[in-house]
């Protein structure tokens, strides 16, 4: 079992302490307002009918995919204004990730919850920047540091003032071309005392497994996401497309939004099953 973890609240949304499960969801990357907003409304009716708390994710700039020519995304500013729009169309926290000191700012006008990439945890002036902002952090646990290494992380952010931390896991390097979950680190990285959340769509990706592109395999992420929940995670991450296999960003690791609700409605049993284990 998992130890206890503070409650965070992030524009009036719940995480940790003993708030139901967490999602965060959203399309890898915005590849246009029309798909950014259809999606959100998507997430949205299914998120209300299932009475769980959500938080809207995608990037603005991918800046770290596998080829020069891969797509990344409008870029910051009008990126940002999408994820703006949702925000007041849908009533909806918003996270997308920094990968510059000079985004930093500008995004902290917008975004509810800035993210680390799991590349750049170890980046020291990225995270303290992204600390003074005061805005909550999501800090991804890069795929080359063992789980009681983000505490180096962690205590990057705290002193730079952040308050509310999450922890998320998204597997680790397996080899070539390869990731591996252990779910040892999510009991090890909830000892910090954040709540954690586990990322099961980029922890079924294969780096750079198509050559110029990263692959992966969607099959995996409804087992991964139920050995979390089990284990007692605080939310899932999860980057849903309407059409994966269109998709412009991780497409092969993405799960189709059609899928979702029935993904959904199984890890809140389950994560109902866990929090009478804990009474």
């Amino acid at each position: 079992m998992l130890a206890s973890a503070k409650e965070l609240k992030i524009r009036g949304v719940k995480v940790g302490g003993d708030q139901p499960l967490l999602l965060i969801a959203g399309p890898c990357v915005i590849e246009s307002e029309s798909l950014a907003l259809k999606t959100a409304e998507e997430l949205k009716r299914i998120t209300a009918s299932l009475r769980m708390p959500w938080i809207y994710k995608a990037s603005f700039d991918k800046a770290n995919r596998t080829s020069v020519n891969s797509f990344r995304g409008p870029g910051l500013e009008a990126g940002l204004r999408v994820l703006e729009k949702v925000r007041q169309e849908f009533d909806v926290p918003v996270l997308s990730d920094v990968h510059d000191l000079a985004q930093v700012e500008p995004a902290a006008e917008v975004l509810d919850v800035i993210q680390i990439p799991a590349f750049l945890c170890r980046q020291t002036d990225l995270i303290l920047a992204a600390a003074k902002t005061g805005k909550a952090l999501n800090l991804k646990k890069g795929q080359f540091l063992a789980p009681e290494d983000m505490g180096q992380a962690i205590a990057k952010a705290e002193a730079g003032g952040a308050k509310q931390i999450i922890l998320t896991e998204r597997g680790t390097s397996f080899g070539y071309h390869n990731l591996v979950v252990d779910m040892r680190s999510l009991v090890l990285m909830r000892r910090f005392g954040y709540p954690v959340v586990f990322d099961a769509t980029h922890s079924v990706q294969l780096p750079a497994g198509q050559g110029n592109a990263s692959g992966g395999d969607r099959r995996f992420i409804a087992p991964l996401a139920r050995a979390a929940v089990a284990a007692g995670v605080d939310g899932v991450f999860l980057e849903v497309h309407p059409d994966p296999d269109r998709a412009l960003c991780d497409g092969p690791n993405s799960l189709a939004l059609a899928d979702l609700p029935d993904l959904l409605r199984v890890l809140l049993d389950l994560h109902r099953t866990v929090c009478l284990e804990k009474t």
